[in-house]
């Protein structure tokens, strides 16, 4: 009996105590209400602490009322120390101000569990995104290009950009959005990246042999474009309202988000519109047939709860881009415009564009149409030891390409992809200092041709899978990654007939007996399979200094024009030809680099060397008397050859960020790669031409000098900046020469200035951001050695001595971003 009154009695001197015990509950932001991942949040007089989740939020449990230090750190962010009174009857915010690092950011794409860049074995650079609202770019992939050593585009005007990375594009760079691959037509040159740049939260590049994590495609590298996830106080919408004006082509962007979440419950919602006519330069004028009109649509749904996340990505793409062809009158170098099909079509006689149209926002009858849609699944499920990261989705790329004068409703090109995309991933709990994650991940495609007229590539099925292990080891300054992986995919199509449709004089799909049907594609069916391996480390050495090494094995699989394509591209305005027997490209990859980060200077360099088996290219054909083979035309043909290949060079980067000078910041990189075609046969023939690869970016440099006003109290104007840069490009004499491919490019320097601030509410609520921009604010005529339109010529002389079609000349641009 005394038992249990003494426990009754301590129950009741208890129950104060359990009656004042509180929750804290907030979300940590930077200085432009974007969420803080993972920073650590402590009290430390109760020596409690926890981590936020990935959106920033955060909850303390069993706290006693009344008053108490807190103190807020993460990676890349000033410590920030506040008091808080308990118990708060609203979520907390706390804003955590950037530390200008980079070295310190962490990143997900290219390792198997969140990992700082400087720690990372292989080479990842981070754009976030402020420093993408802080741009007037024309695409996504140009976002990143700008910020990114190594990385660079090639391009067909300002909405048209495919990545390249140290000097290999197209299907061995991977670009993700969100984790899921994307999956379009992205052998062709004419189309860019099917993405809402102003939904971009963040960029994350690999640079380097990824296949050990994603499979083939990925032997260059990887970019992940990564979306803005929902932030804001739990049970308030929020949202943004954006406009943007370009003057290089008139560019006009309107964007407006919202964003809702309470009690874990996320969902958003983004639509985005821009409308551009044809670009301007120095030399062209307007480039006639360049503008755009693109639509975007993004929407997620999902659940953040303490056992992970499960979430619902849909996305809708549309883009009328139009298709330039660089025809010109001989003497004024005025464009011109196709208006007949076949014989009747003649570069000499076709009439000159008008003022007007050039000017125009219509966009012509000689266009493409792409549209992509996305739904796709991700979830993060926390399941005993470990983690289980799952991705299920299908995408649908449609393609049509309108190239007929005399029927303009009639696709020249209808393709139709289709793709089914999987992940599953296992990151285990720690083991004596071992991280193990294995996984599986793959696809299964099937593109086909709807209403066309040119059947450049075959009707295909295909389907790869594979899997791997990552194991990564930490001895003391020392830490070790390695990993395995096995992949296969199979590649498939039937005979596939063409013929003539009598009423049009087109052509078209026939089947195999009707008369005067041709065998375009003859039937095919392969089994590709290839060993990606990767191991690494990084060494601290001491608390500045970073070093760090990887030897990586890459595999890419051919891609279907490369084995199978016999026919007209008309955007590109190349006959391609593909060879069915072509082997899988592997690569042998090594990099070092060494990382320094002290307070107020971070620097990094690395260097790289790359030896890639079986590299596949094109080879312009000619015939027995050395005239390059065309059609009626002058569309020019190209087959795919297989040879050896040697890339080398590296990039070097550094920020500082006087510590007593905390207004002021230097950011400059530059990057140089070299690429040798080991080909024997063309350099005994060719000599010097056949020396170099083919697409192989010039040396650039870039620096940036930026001037922010410091923030006080009570003042209206907040995150008020200038900042000039000055972005240098060598001439490029190392091209790939043979037949006239390509040709020597000069160099140039172009300058940027920028400036903007945001206006906040007397209580500190962001009420307008205000971005001004000038790019090659001296109007400067240069080419690009990666732009495609450099190429578009129909003469041998001009009579102002500059042949081709020149890149965009300044661009004035205004940004307006109003957050509600």
């Amino acid at each position: 009996m005394k038992t249990v009154l003494t426990l009754l009695f301590s129950l009741l001197l208890a129950l104060p105590a359990l009656a004042q015990t509180s929750t804290l509950r907030g979300v940590v932001l930077d200085e432009r209400s974007q969420p803080v991942p993972f920073a650590n949040v402590a009290l430390p007089a109760l020596q409690k602490g926890t981590a936020a989740d990935e959106n920033g939020r955060f909850t303390l449990s069993v706290l006693p009322a009344g008053t108490q230090p807190m103190q807020i750190s993460a990676v890349g962010y000033i410590m920030a120390s506040q008091t808080v009174t308990l118990p708060l009857a609203q979520v907390l915010t706390v804003r955590l101000q950037s530390t200008e690092s980079t070295l310190e950011e962490v990143v997900v794409t290219g390792v198997s569990r969140s990992t700082e860049i400087r720690r990372s074995p292989v080479p990842i650079a981070a754009i976030t995104g402020r420093e993408i609202r802080l741009n007037a770019n024309g695409n996504a992939i140009d976002a990143a290009v700008r910020g990114v050593p190594g990385l660079a585009a090639v391009t067909t005007g300002p909405n048209i950009s495919k990545p390249f990375i140290r000097g290999l594009g197209y299907n061995r760079v991977l670009t993700m959005f969100n984790g899921l691959r994307q999956e379009g037509q992205q052998w062709g040159d004419e189309h860019g990246i099917e993405v809402d740049g102003y939904g971009l939260d963040r960029v994350e590049v690999v640079k380097g042999p990824a296949s050990l994590l994603y499979g083939s495609d990925a032997v260059a590298g990887v970019v992940n474009l990564l979306p803005a996830l929902p932030t804001g106080p739990n049970g308030e919408l929020h949202g943004e309202a954006l406009a943007e004006y370009q003057s290089v082509n008139g560019l006009v962007g309107k964007s407006l988000a919202f964003d809702y979440q309470k009690n874990g419950f996320q969902t958003s919602l983004r639509g985005s519109h821009r409308w551009a006519r044809d670009y301007s330069n120095p030399v062209d004028g307007r480039v006639y047939n360049t503008g755009f009109r693109e639509l975007n649509l993004t929407g997620i749904v999902g659940v953040q709860q303490e056992w992970g996340n499960v979430r619902l990505w849909l996305t809708a793409y549309n883009n009328l881009q139009e298709i330039p062809d660089g025809s010109r009158d001989s003497l004024s170098r005025a464009f011109s415009r196709q208006v007949f099909d076949g014989e009747q079509d003649d570069f000499n006689n076709r009439p000159v564009v008008s003022n007007s149209e050039l000017k125009s926002y219509r966009i012509s009858n000689l266009h493409q149409n792409i549209q992509h849609y996305r739904a796709f699944a991700t979830s993060e499920l926390k399941t005993g030891p470990g983690e289980l990261h799952l991705l299920l989705g299908v995408q649908q790329n449609h393609r049509q390409e309108f190239n007929h004068p005399t029927e303009p409703n009639q696709p020249g090109l209808d393709l139709r992809l289709t793709t089914l995309n999987y992940q599953a991933r296992y990151l285990f709990q720690d083991f004596n200092g071992y991280e193990l994650t294995v996984g599986v991940n793959g696809m299964g495609q099937d593109n086909q041709h709807l209403n066309a007229t040119d059947f450049a590539i075959p009707p295909y099925r295909l389907f790869d899978i594979g899997g791997f292990g990552v194991v990564k080891k930490g001895f003391g300054a020392l830490e070790l990654t390695g990993g395995l992986r096995y992949d296969t995919r199979v590649v498939s199509w039937n005979d596939f007939y063409t013929g003539t449709d009598p009423a049009t004089g087109f052509g078209t799909r026939a089947a195999a007996g009707t008369p005067g049907a041709e065998r375009q594609f003859s039937n095919f069916h392969k089994v590709y399979r290839g060993v990606s391996a990767s191991v690494g480390g990084s060494y601290a050495v001491g608390p500045n200094l970073v070093l760090r090494a990887n030897v990586a094995r890459g595999y890419r699989a051919p891609n279907i024009p490369e084995i199978g394509s016999n026919g007209l591209d008309p955007g590109a305005h190349i006959i391609y030809l593909g060879n069915p027997r072509f082997e899988p490209e592997f690569n042998w990859q090594e990099d070092v680099g060494v990382l320094w980060k002290s307070p107020g200077f971070e620097a990094s360099v690395e260097a790289f060397y790359n030896h890639v088996e079986n590299f596949i290219y094109q080879a312009k054909q000619f015939d027995a008397n050395g005239q390059a083979l065309s059609d009626q035309f002058g569309n020019s043909t190209y087959k795919f050859q297989q040879a050896a290949a040697t890339l080398y060079g590296g990039e070097l980067a550094f920020n500082v960020h006087p510590t007593a000078l905390p207004w002021l910041s230097w950011r400059s990189g530059a990057a140089l790669v070299i690429g040798l075609n080991k080909n024997a046969t063309l350099r005994d023939r060719e000599g010097v031409a056949a020396r170099y690869l083919p697409l192989i970016p010039a040396p650039t440099a870039q620096t940036e000098l930026r001037f922010t006003l410091p923030d006080q109290p009570g003042r209206r104007l907040a995150d008020s900046y200038l900042r000039v840069s000055v972005a240098g490009t060598a001439r490029q004499n190392r091209f790939y020469a043979v037949d006239g491919a390509e040709t020597a490019t000069s160099g140039y320097v172009l300058t940027g200035l920028g400036a903007g601030t945001t206006l906040r509410t007397a209580t500190g609520r962001d009420v307008l951001h205000l971005v001004l921009q000038a790019d090659n604010l001296f109007d400067v005529a240069y080419q690009s050695h990666l732009n495609r339109l450099k190429y578009f010529e129909y003469y041998r002389a001009s009579p102002t001595g500059r042949l081709g079609i020149y890149s965009p000349g300044r661009n004035l641009s205004v940004k307006v971003v109003v957050p509600f």
